[in-house]
């Protein structure tokens, strides 16, 4: 049983942490710790109009952002990877400067130092030089940078197409393969220059 940290902060986006979560609750194998900022209900309420139950009941473990002394805050809990989905600007800040005010930012510290696979679908545009600078510190810190930017070569159908694709792309950067995305063949006989 892998353990998975998934945390949902309070960009846009919730619709990407809670379908981690769905999809995570229908595979065998991956135990979900999850952590909700404060800011993150809110948004999740906002744009899903879910419940912090809604939410809290697709995970096996659920934590207070609060509770700085959770299993999770310890590198000897052996965690698999954490996948921070909406990664707000004020959490890469936080994990970037190695704040650990939160159970959020500290799960995250743990996981960089322990050298496990850390994933930020950070949400925001446009960028200005601070964001910029904090992702590039995550990045050499060896965190995975990955905005929720959609793909159009899958030609997506609904916005569900878009969701999913991200979702099985960032599942994928921190090593569970979820059938989410399809496999790129190559343009074949649709090649334009052929």
């Amino acid at each position: 049983m892998r353990k998975l940290i998934i945390a949902i902060t309070g960009a846009s986006g919730s619709i990407y942490g809670v379908r981690v979560l769905e999809t995570l609750k229908a595979m065998d194998g991956v135990e979900t710790h999850l952590v909700v900022s404060s800011a993150g209900y809110v948004t999740a309420a906002s744009e899903l109009e879910l419940s912090r139950k809604d939410i809290d009941g697709l995970a096996d473990h659920v934590y207070s952002d609060k509770n700085i002394g959770a299993a999770i805050a310890s590198g000897s809990f052996a965690t698999a990877a954490m996948l921070v989905a909406p990664c707000s600007m004020k959490t890469l800040a936080s994990i970037a400067n190695g704040m650990c005010n939160t159970l959020i930012s500290r799960a995250a510290d743990v996981i960089l130092k322990e050298r496990r696979p850390l994933l930020l679908l950070v949400r925001e545009t446009p960028l200005h030089l601070g964001h910029i600078r904090n992702m590039a510190a995550v990045t050499e810190m060896g965190g995975i940078v990955a905005p929720p930017v959609p793909a159009f070569y899958t030609r997506p159908e609904s916005i569900d197409d878009i969701v999913n694709h991200t979702v099985g792309r960032a599942l994928a950067g921190v090593g569970i393969d979820t059938g989410l995305v399809r496999e790129w063949q190559g343009l074949g006989k649709t090649d334009p220059l052929s």
